[in-house]
């Protein structure tokens, strides 16, 4: 009897166990390495929008949830915005110097698609575990076609031979010199080939895509650039171009190729490409995506770009094509504004200068457009760079989603965001995992207060630290914390093509 009393009182103590555990959530048994706990947390792919706890275990986000998350580290989001990590397409500053500004402006993958590089295998090895935030390139393509022309080809070898594992800034300006030969000359048709070859192996060592920035190589005819485009569509590789002038023709010419070859199409800082015709662009680019063509495009929030001095886009005749004159360029290093005098010594000097042209409603206008992505074009890191290169982000969300409410918070995160994210996937599947906030996606996050948040980088003064930031992780590790950069951090992986043979 006593016996049977006392197997019916544990059965009863083991079912009320059970009911006890099976009414918990599940994720309460679990600490994670990390929890952001009361965040307003926003993906712009599923519309969420509502205050939320996320559980972080290694670089993946695996738990969302209104209940309460126990964690090895806790980040108190009260108040703030917990948001997928902004992509920038179009980074020049592939450093740690660089990354270290735009990581406090937010970003957490900063690739260099526009230009891309000679040899993505050397640019890939040379970042690999050593770097704050997700990097990637393309092939170039300017490059490709010098490399390929037998009148500089033993130049262009002998320059990539002589790279040191961490190469000089005399071997990297010499590698310029070498690529840069063939800036005027026209490619032969034979040659196409082995250019396609070239970009192929580009391709299988982890690029992104093909960066055609051809109005700096003004040899490349409207046929080698259409065969690229053909190349492409087979491929199915992406074209990231700066297109060949300001305008529209030069726009016409590049969606026309897509349309006729499918290759897909991502157009580079289009404000700057388009100028005063940027309407008509906007409305081009648009009727094209809308007519079934793979095409994409972005904008940076600023009315000046930047370059080299010495590139073809000040050669004779500039004034004209830009509607600008000397004292609209402002010198990098010193921040003079130029005259004829040192125009003439500063271009046969080479350097970089800033370039007042575009006019704020053009920019308005742009980041007004639903199928319009924001990128930085930021620059290689220097004190006195473009503001771009620290504060493009930060100056979208504050000053023309907060200001002057141009879109909507969470139009605006898409755009830096789920858009670029999209943009990248069919070519490197470790995309599919970012520019989203969801159980699976990687745990890039950028955690920013949206009264706060805004740029503060001038044409005027050095480079200076966006504010309002107060946490970026790249892959789960901390890049920036309670807004001040994480000293020693290397979190980054590269972001490879589909193609990539290591």
């Amino acid at each position: 009897m006593q016996d049977t009393r006392l197997r019916r009182s544990l059965m009863g103590i083991a079912v009320l166990a059970v009911a006890f555990f099976v009414a918990l959530p599940a994720h309460a048994q679990e600490v994670y390495d990390v929890v952001v706990r009361g965040g307003r947390v926003m993906d712009p792919e599923t519309g969420l929008d509502a205050v939320r706890n996320v559980g972080i275990r290694g670089q993946t986000i695996v738990a969302i949830s209104e209940d309460a998350l126990e964690g090895e580290t806790i980040v108190d989001a009260t108040g703030l915005v917990v948001a997928p990590g902004f992509i920038d397409l179009h980074a020049h500053g592939q450093s740690n110097d660089a990354n270290r500004y735009q990581a406090r402006d937010g970003v957490t993958t900063a690739l260099e698609l526009e230009s891309g590089v000679p040899d993505a295998r050397i640019f890939l090895r040379e970042r690999q575990g050593d770097a704050i935030l997700n990097f990637g390139v393309t092939i170039d393509h300017g490059s490709a076609r010098t490399a390929v022309m037998p009148q500089y080809a033993a130049d262009v070898e002998a320059a990539m031979a002589g790279l040191d594992p961490e190469p000089t800034q005399e071997q990297l300006a010499e590698l310029q010199r070498a690529f840069s030969q063939g800036t005027y000359d026209e490619l032969d048709r034979s040659l196409y080939p082995r250019l396609f070859e070239r970009i192929q192996a580009g391709m299988d060592a982890g690029a992104l895509g093909i960066g055609m920035a051809h109005q700096y190589y003004p040899g490349a005819t409207r046929d080698e650039i259409f065969r690229v485009f053909q190349f492409a569509g087979e491929e199915q590789f992406t074209i990231y171009t700066h297109v060949r002038s300001m305008g529209v023709d030069a726009i016409q010419e590049v969606v026309a190729n897509a349309t006729a070859t499918g290759a897909p199409l991502h157009i580079v800082h289009l404000n700057s490409s388009s100028l005063w015709d940027i309407e008509t662009n906007l409305d081009l680019i648009r009727g094209a995506q809308e007519a079934g063509v793979d095409i994409t495009t972005e904008v940076y929030p600023y009315t000046a770009a930047s370059t080299s001095l010495e590139s073809a886009i000040f050669d004779e005749g500039w004034q004209e094509r830009l509607q600008i004159d000397y004292g609209d360029l402002q010198w990098q290093d010193t921040g003079e504004r130029l005259t004829a005098e040192t125009f003439r010594s500063y271009r046969e000097e080479g350097g970089v200068v800033i370039i007042h042209m575009m006019k704020p409603e053009w920019i308005e206008m742009g980041l007004q457009a639903s199928h319009v992505m924001v990128a930085s074009d930021g620059m290689p890191y220097a004190l006195g760079a473009h503001p771009r290169s620290a504060g493009t982000f930060s100056r979208f969300l504050g000053r023309y989603v907060r200001d002057e409410g141009t879109v909507s918070l969470m139009d605006g995160l898409r755009k830096v965001t789920l858009m670029p994210a999209q943009r990248l996937e069919t070519t490197s599947p470790q995309m599919k995992r970012k520019g989203r906030i969801q159980i699976g996606s990687d745990a890039d996050i950028t955690i920013f207060d949206p009264a706060r948040i805004i740029d503060t980088a001038t044409f005027e003064d050095d480079l200076s630290y966006s504010i309002g930031v107060e946490f970026v992780l790249v892959n789960g590790a901390f890049v920036v914390r309670e807004g001040e950069n994480v000293e020693g951090a290397r979190p980054g992986l590269p972001i490879v093509g589909r193609r990539v043979v290591f």
